[in-house]
């Protein structure tokens, strides 16, 4: 089965042509401002000469940065109306209240808290106001607002409130999008309220940006299905993505992590992704990004929602070198290395430079970097082997060497060895694992709740049970999903053995039953 992985990066877009595992075909083009003129490109290239073109290709799955950068840059966002079920329980902190004030000032529509809710155990907190929530959705549909999020105490537990509501909405204004806190899962009322209000707010350009992706892959002769790459270094279908883009939010390093897992054979590693600008740091653990356990700002926003582990350092092929301070970075020429490098013809010193001169890179003409003074040529690698170490020290949770998998179109600046690194892996086509980590993706479910006055065991395979029907929502082969983590959590000090539950679960894609 032949598919394509695709990334677009604020630098590059990479394509790869895999067929199983093997590598047919690869490029790495400039992105360009529209994005789908670049995925053109790239598509045609590893296209080009094929007979049928695009015969036989399964499937084509993409990983963006659109959704975040539209958060972190405050661009193409709608402004949401926000329900809020809980009352009289809920109503300490508003909705949206610790936001950004630019941010808030772009998404904030009409603001609603409205009676009902459910506790930790099913019981219902108050009766839900239904007279009240039909007023809200005629107040909505006369505001002009064309998203909303719905928000209910202990919606991942007991959804009925929000459903209703959103039955109730509608009927009084059908042409309101809406997503439901339940429909993303994480307990926490304020972060997940946080992560719905976000979606929200990104319907609008998930369906602009979905149907351009669509645009081009028509453009280019092809048939097959799109995916977007999620967060967990999974894939969900295109009409999924539409209505859930922030499940996109951070996973180009995720892309990463999963390439060099292919790439190198390793399920558990470090992983360092070395791009232009920065080199992130994920850790592998089961072949999957290991996520993270803390609350996670998206463009200033809190959310308890999953992300990997990932940590970022300005450390990039492109990153800038003073030769008279020997001040090094943060500032990078990014996408215009092949322009402003010396070794280009360029005026500016990198570190892709001092890469060439030191003789780890093949890049440019090494003449015009022939009068890099030795000494200074010592500082910056000592500078990259410091500023490395740390990051790999950062990401290790024990004393024990790891191995290290580079990866990036930088990959080359990661030394042969680092101290507390068992060995330093450097893998062919580093550059695309992007790329190939969203070709060869596989489709997740997860399920986060609190269960309340059934055993362990009942609890987890009730957890199972929904994990494994969102996989197949999210477009599974039911018959391939398996369980990928599952972590119970007693929550002391309350009556009735509340036991809180995560289950994760992986499956193939539902148009093949093979494995990749």
């Amino acid at each position: 089965m032949k598919r394509i992985g695709i990334d677009v990066g604020g630098t590059n877009t990479d394509a790869v042509l895999l067929e199983g595992e093997r590598i047919l075909r690869s490029i790495k083009t400039a992105t360009t401002a529209d994005v789908t003129s670049g995925i053109k490109a790239a598509l045609n290239h590893i296209l080009e000469g094929r007979d049928g073109k695009g015969a036989g290709v399964a499937a084509i799955m993409i990983g963006t940065t659109h959704f975040t950068n539209a958060v972190i840059e405050r661009r193409g966002l709608s402004r949401v109306a926000v329900i809020r079920i809980g009352l009289p329980a809920a109503h300490s902190i508003v909705p949206m209240q610790a936001w950004p004030e630019d941010l808030r000032v772009a998404v904030e529509g009409p603001v609603f808290l409205i009676r009902g809710g459910h506790e930790f155990d099913g019981r219902k907190i108050v009766e839900f106001d239904r007279e009240h929530m039909r007023k809200i959705a005629q107040e909505i549909r006369d505001s002009g607002v064309g998203a909303a999020a719905i928000t209910a105490v202990f919606s991942p537990l007991t959804a009925a409130c929000e459903e209703e509501a959103a039955a109730i909405l509608a009927d009084v204004a059908p042409d309101v999008t809406v997503t439901l806190s339940s429909e993303l899962g994480r307990i926490g009322l304020i972060e997940r309220e946080n992560a719905t209000i976000l979606n929200s707010a990104l319907h609008a350009l998930a369906r602009q940006t979905v149907a351009a992706f669509e645009a081009a892959i028509a453009d280019s002769g092809l048939t097959a299905p799109l995916y977007l790459t999620q967060n967990d270094g999974t894939v969900m279908q295109a009409a999924h993505a539409a209505r859930y883009p922030v499940l996109c939010f951070a996973s180009g390093p995720t892309n990463s992590m999963r390439g060099a897992r292919m790439l190198s054979g390793l399920d558990e590693a470090i992983v360092l992704d070395v791009g232009g600008t920065t080199t992130d740091a994920g850790m592998l653990v089961g072949g999957f990004p290991r996520e993270a356990n803390s609350r996670v700002d998206i463009g200033g926003v809190a959310t308890f929602f999953r992300m990997p582990d990932v940590i970022a350092v300005a450390l990039g092929g492109g990153t800038i070198i003073d030769p008279e301070t020997r001040k090094i970075g943060p500032t990078s020429v990014g996408y215009r290395i092949s322009e402003k490098a010396l070794v280009r013809g360029g005026d500016t010193l990198t570190l892709t430079d001092i890469a060439v001169r030191i003789g780890r890179m093949a890049f440019g003409n090494a003449d015009l970097v022939a009068d890099v003074s030795d000494e200074l040529a010592a500082h910056v690698e000592a500078w990259i082997r410091s500023r490395l170490a740390d990051l790999v020290d950062r990401m290790k949770t024990s004393a024990a060497d790891i191995p290290v998998i580079a990866v990036g179109g930088g990959a080359a600046l990661v030394p042969d060895s680092l101290p507390g690194v068992a060995r330093i892996i450097k893998v062919e086509h580093a550059g695309v694992a992007n790329a190939i980590g969203a070709a060869m993706a596989q489709v997740s479910g997860e399920c986060d709740q609190v269960f309340y006055g059934v055993s362990r065991e009942e609890a987890i395979n009730e957890a199972r049970e929904i994990a494994d029907a969102r996989a197949a929502t999210a477009g599974a082969n039911p018959e391939s999903i398996e369980l990928l983590d599952v972590e119970d959590v007693p929550l002391s000090y309350i009556p009735g053995n509340p036991l809180r539950v995560r289950v994760k679960v992986v499956g193939d894609l539902a148009l093949s039953g093979s494995r990749v």
